[in-house]
């Protein structure tokens, strides 16, 4: 998306150290557009027809980017009493040096001078202030840019701005364990010696006279003898030989944060001779260096 950047001046002198630091910031000059102030008291000869054209097309400009509303009649207006110049960027870091650059050099204050042409206390001398405009015209950023200076100031200043370093702490997972119980089975063997009966008949011949005793058993009748042996009886026996159990053990350690932070610096460099000469010269500048046939107009 192109960005286009608008500044309106009081000055031929301002206008043109604009688009000499424009073009030193790296802005090719065909992508920068000049159009002279059309108000009587330029220097340059115009008839009246020179002046309606140039009227009309500031007027057309503006009504493409804003529609035909207030905001475009009030910037017409003001355009047409100045030098405005229009800044064709590529991306919006571009965009943002090509008006810190209109800034510096004398960009007026669109809303405030238009209110003084209005109210008929409008005068080439008058004080104005800055601001900085953006606006979004259909697939366009427009950001209309004006200077914030009073021809009395003699103070200004540059924000210091240092960013700090702040370092916090949260929590997050690094790891953890879970235990799981599960049943196996393994053989096993033990040795026992077990004892066993076993019943023996043995006969023993005999001869020999039959005695009172032996009439006494002289029937029938039955003798038994019972075996007996041992056998393993089985049982099992449950006993808790292991507990494994699960904990957390805190650890605390040093680490040492490192990031950049970024601070403003101020350099201070004090004009030259030659600037100051530069600068005293160029006040005579002519208006016609900045005539509609020498450069892109809108």
């Amino acid at each position: 998306m192109s960005k286009t950047v608008i500044g309106i001046f009081d000055s031929a002198r301002d206008a043109q150290e604009a688009v000499s630091r424009l073009s030193s910031a790296g802005i090719d000059r065909d992508r920068v557009d000049v159009a002279n102030r059309a108000d009587t008291s330029t220097s340059v000869d115009r008839n009246d027809d020179n002046d309606t054209s140039f009227g009309d097309s500031i007027s057309s400009f503006f009504s493409n980017l804003f529609g035909d509303d207030d905001d475009a009649k009030k910037y017409s207006e003001v355009a047409k009493r100045g030098y405005t110049i229009t800044v064709h960027a590529n991306t919006t870091d571009e965009a943002d040096r090509a008006a810190e650059i209109l800034d510096n050099t004398g960009a007026i204050d669109v809303d405030e001078r238009a209110t003084q042409i209005s109210s008929g206390h409008y005068n080439s001398t008058s004080d104005y202030n800055t601001s900085h405009h953006s606006n979004l015209v259909g697939d366009r950023d427009i950001n209309i840019t004006d200077r914030d200076r009073d021809l009395d100031i003699t103070n200004r200043s540059i924000p210091v701005i240092e960013e700090n370093l702040e370092v916090g702490k949260r929590e997050v997972q690094s790891g953890g364990a879970r235990l799981h119980s599960r049943i196996v089975e393994r053989p096993v063997e033990e040795h026992i010696r077990l004892r066993s009966e076993r019943v023996n008949v043995e006969r023993t011949p005999v001869n020999r006279e039959a005695t009172s005793a032996d009439f006494d058993t002289f029937k029938e009748g039955t003798i038994e003898l019972t075996e007996r042996q041992e056998v393993p009886i089985v049982n099992k026996e449950a006993r808790v030989v292991e507990e494994v159990s699960l904990n957390k053990q805190i650890e605390e350690t040093e680490e040492t944060i490192r990031d950049t932070v970024r601070k403003t610096e101020i350099d201070v460099e004090n004009l030259s001779d030659d600037e100051i000469r530069r600068r005293r010269d160029s006040s005579s500048y002519n208006d016609t260096s900045y005539n509609r046939d020498d450069n892109r107009t809108i």
